[in-house]
C-alpha cells in the first residue's frame, strides 16, 4: 500500500521504534516510585522534557506530557473555563481542528467566537487586529498549519498581537511540529503536539503551558506532572516521541523540506495539467511541503475516489481523520468559501519524510486512471438513464 495519509497518522519511524523498545527494557519503573528504578524512569522523563524545551525555546517546567492533541486542547479550554471571568469569550479561527473547535464549543458555548479566514484559508490578521482594539477575549487560538489544506497560519504575528493586548494565545502546532522547525513555538502561551503525526507512537503528546507551567488539571488523581496531569507517565512513549522529533529536526536542518516541497509542486502542476476541472485548495499560500488538498473533477463523489484508489493500492483521505465518514461538509472548506458540493469533491494527499518522489508520480498516474474509470462509468449510467 502506498501511503498518503500522514496528516492523519504517520507510521512509527525506525528510530522511534528502537527508542521505545530500549526504554521498555531500561526504564520499567514508575517515575513516581521511590526506588532506584522509579528514579531512573523519572530522570529519563525529565531529560526528555529538557530536550523538547530546547527544541521549542521554552523552559522545561512549562511542558506537560499528555496522551496527545485532543487531551491537550481539552486541557487548555478546561483551564480557561475554570480561570476566566464567567462572561469572557474565547476566539478561535474558523479552520481549527475538531479537537480545538469542539473543546472550545463544549466549554464556552455561546461565548465562542470564530475568526474569519481568507479564500486562501489564512486567518484574517486585519480583522483580528481591529477586533482586539475593541474587545478583550480570554483566549485566542490559531493553529500553526492546517491539517486539511496544509496552509500555514500567521501564528507568530497573532502571538505578537496577543502579547500586545495582554491576551493568552494557544497554538495547535500538531501539523507543524516535525514538518517545520519547532524553535520559537515556546514563545506562545499554550502549544500542543502529538507524537504520531511525525513518526512517534500513538497515545503520547505534550502541552506547553504559560511560563511557570500553571494549569488547571483536566485529569485528576495523583500528583504526577507537578499536579498538572494525573496518571503514570508513558516513559517509552515520551522517549520515542523525542527520538522521532529529533530525527525530523535533523532532516529539516539538512534541507529536506525544500526538496520535498518541489516534489509536491511538481505533482500539483501535473495534476492540473492532466485532470481537467481539478484545482488545488490554498494555492498561492505558503503550505506544508507534504500536503495537497485537491478539488477533484466533477465526476463522482469523493468516497468512490477513495475506494477506487484504495483498491489500486493508495491510501488517501477526504480531510480531517477526526471527522471523516460524516455526511456534513468540511467546516474548513466552508469557511474558505467553498460550496458544500465543492467540499464534497476534495481529497487530501499527505506524504511523510520517507515518501519517495516516485510515489508522487505513481499517485498521479493512479488518479488519472481512476478519473477515466469514473468518467466512463458516468457515461454508461447516462446512456442507461
Amino acid at each position: 500500500m502506498v501511503y498518503f495519509d500522514h496528516n492523519a497518522t504517520s507510521p512509527m519511524s525506525t528510530r522511534a521504534r528502537a527508542a521505545w523498545l530500549d526504554a521498555v527494557e531500561r526504564f520499567p519503573g514508575n517515575p513516581s516510585s521511590p526506588h532506584r528504578l522509579g528514579a531512573r524512569a523519572e530522570a529519563a522523563l525529565n531529560g526528555a522534557r529538557e530536550r523538547l524545551a530546547r527544541m521549542l525555546g521554552c523552559a522545561a517546567r512549562d511542558l506537560v506530557w499528555t496522551s496527545g492533541a485532543s487531551e491537550s486542547a481539552n486541557t487548555v479550554f478546561h483551564h480557561c473555563a475554570r480561570r476566566l471571568d464567567a462572561a469572557a469569550e474565547v476566539w478561535i479561527s474558523a479552520v481549527e481542528h475538531p479537537c480545538v473547535r469542539e473543546a472550545a464549543r463544549h466549554y464556552f458555548g455561546a461565548r465562542l467566537r470564530l475568526l474569519p479566514v481568507t479564500r486562501g484559508g489564512v486567518a484574517d490578521l486585519d480583522w483580528l487586529a481591529a477586533a482586539l482594539r475593541r474587545d478583550h477575549p480570554g483566549l485566542v487560538a490559531l493553529m500553526a498549519a492546517n491539517n486539511e489544506t496544509g496552509v500555514l497560519q500567521p501564528w507568530r504575528e497573532v502571538a505578537a498581537l496577543c502579547r500586545e493586548h495582554g491576551v493568552p494565545f494557544f497554538c495547535d502546532a500538531v501539523q507543524w511540529i516535525g514538518k517545520l522547525p519547532g524553535h520559537g513555538l515556546g514563545e506562545c502561551d499554550f502549544v500542543s503536539g502529538s507524537a504520531h503525526k511525525f513518526g512517534g507512537p500513538k497515545g503520547v503528546g505534550f502541552l506547553k503551558c504559560p511560563a511557570g507551567g500553571l494549569i488547571e488539571p483536566l485529569v485528576r488523581g495523583g500528583p504526577q506532572e507537578d499536579r498538572r496531569r494525573a496518571g503514570t507517565e508513558n516513559v517509552p512513549g515520551v522517549l520515542a516521541l523525542l527520538a522521532a522529533l529529533e530525527e525530523c529536526e535533523t532532516a529539516l536542518a539538512a534541507g529536506g523540506a525544500e526538496s520535498r516541497a518541489a516534489w509536491r509542486e511538481d505533482f500539483e502542476r501535473a495534476l492540473l495539467a492532466r485532470l481537467s476541472g481539478a484545482a488545488v485548495v490554498g494555492t498561492g499560500q505558503p503550505r506544508l511541503w507534504n500536503t495537497v488538498s485537491a478539488l477533484m473533477p466533477d465526476t463522482d463523489c469523493r468516497q468512490r475516489w477513495v475506494v477506487k484508489l484504495d483498491k489500486a493500492g493508495y491510501a488517501v483521505s477526504t480531510g480531517s481523520a477526526c471527522s471523516s465518514g460524516k455526511e456534513s461538509p468540511s467546516p474548513v472548506l466552508l469557511a474558505m468559501g467553498y460550496s458544500p458540493e465543492q467540499a464534497g469533491r476534495v481529497l487530501r494527499f499527505s506524504s511523510g519524510w520517507a515518501t519517495p518522489h516516485e510515489h508522487w508520480c505513481q499517485l498521479l498516474e493512479a488518479l488519472v486512471k481512476v478519473h477515466a474509470e469514473l468518467t466512463q462509468a458516468a457515461g454508461r449510467q447516462a446512456e442507461v438513464s
